[in-house]
């Protein structure tokens, strides 16, 4: 059940990162909280794979996101507002994909501490 819960946390906290307009403060505080629920997993091949699938989402969401945003008229309003978007969301998916890095070398480490 506490896995559960911190994955829950986990996922809110990502989609809360992806909003936009996020300030650096509430990002670092957000970025925080996660960490904090990543701790409490420690070294965990379910959390691997939620971190390898939440990561894996985030790239698939990424791409349609660049797709949109090649949409737009050059110089518009609404590219403007796609490029903020789509580099937010890079930003957070930098974030994801480094907890996945994390995660695989604490499964890794796990691993070799059993034999």
């Amino acid at each position: 059940m506490d896995s559960y819960v911190a994955h829950a946390n986990i996922d809110h906290y990502f989609n809360l990162l992806t909003v936009e307009g996020i300030t650096d403060r509430n990002r670092d505080t957000i970025v925080k909280l996660m960490i904090a629920e990543e701790d409490k997993l420690g070294r965990d091949l379910e959390t691997l794979q939620f971190a390898e699938d939440r990561a894996a989402r985030g790239r698939d969401r990424l791409n349609h996101l660049r797709r949109l945003r090649a949409a737009f008229a050059d110089g518009s309003i609404e590219q403007a507002r796609a490029d903020q978007m789509l580099a937010n969301f890079e930003t957070t998916q930098k974030l994801m994909e480094q907890f996945c890095l994390a995660m695989r070398e604490r499964a890794h480490s796990n691993r070799i501490s059993r034999f």
